[in-house]
């Protein structure tokens, strides 16, 4: 895959984004927004979790405007203004369809080759585990470089919630999440088992299973790292 890339340079780039205050996010996937220009829209909000700590009335947000037939809003709720670790307004991403493509562009940069070694394809929602039923973000194929010759199964978790500069996921009981540790473990030792937490902020430095939001997501993600 190609070289690194130079440092400061981004490894997706995007249109411009609008800015204006949250009023209110309701139904789960809706936002009601005061755009700078005064016009109120509303907004797709993909996140459908609690947004623990990152959920502020009033707070400064920023949208994409995307038009198109095949969606029912034009707009997409993307970063959320929140204050810090260290007490400074920072942005984090809200929008959970982004980190896929972002860790994804990663890997293609070659940005983690230390700990996944050459890769040389990529595949994404691939059905795997129990009866087939679930989907791996990301199944990676070994280059014949990689002294590890086995399949990656790579699963991403967009991650929001922090405590100082610690990155918490999850931030709410989540089943779904779980089964996809029960399922990275089932894969072993055929095949690699990859947990990505992307840190969609960037006051954090650390992360740590969110055990207050949910103890058995702690439980199996420590086993899951001493299997």
């Amino acid at each position: 895959m190609s070289g690194l890339p130079l440092p400061g340079h981004p490894l997706l780039s995007f249109e411009a984004l609008a800015e204006g205050i949250l009023i209110r996010r309701y139904k789960r996937f809706l936002a009601d927004v005061e755009l700078d220009s005064g016009e109120q829209i509303t907004a797709h909000c993909a996140n459908t979790g609690p947004m623990k700590g990152v959920l502020i009335s009033g707070q400064r947000v920023r949208l994409r405007y995307a038009p198109s037939p095949k969606r029912k809003l034009a707009w997409t709720w993307e970063q959320a203004e929140v204050p810090g670790a260290d007490g400074q307004p920072c942005w984090v991403g809200v929008n959970t369809a982004r980190p896929n493509g972002l860790v994804r562009a990663a890997i293609e940069a070659g940005c983690l080759a230390e700990p996944l070694g050459q890769i040389s394809g990529i595949r994404a929602e691939v059905a795997y585990g129990e009866n087939r039923r679930s989907r791996i973000d990301l199944l990676l194929t070994p280059g014949e470089n990689n002294p590890d010759q086995r399949p990656i199964y790579l699963e991403v978790k967009n991650t929001t919630w922090n405590d100082g500069t610690t990155a918490l996921f999850p931030d709410t009981v989540t089943e779904r999440g779980q089964k996809h540790l029960k399922e990275l473990m089932g894969i072993l030792p055929e095949a690699r088992g990859v947990l990505v937490p992307c840190l969609s902020r960037p006051d954090v430095k650390t992360f740590a299973p969110g055990d207050s939001a949910d103890p058995v997501y702690g439980k199996l993600f420590r086993e899951a790292v001493r299997s």
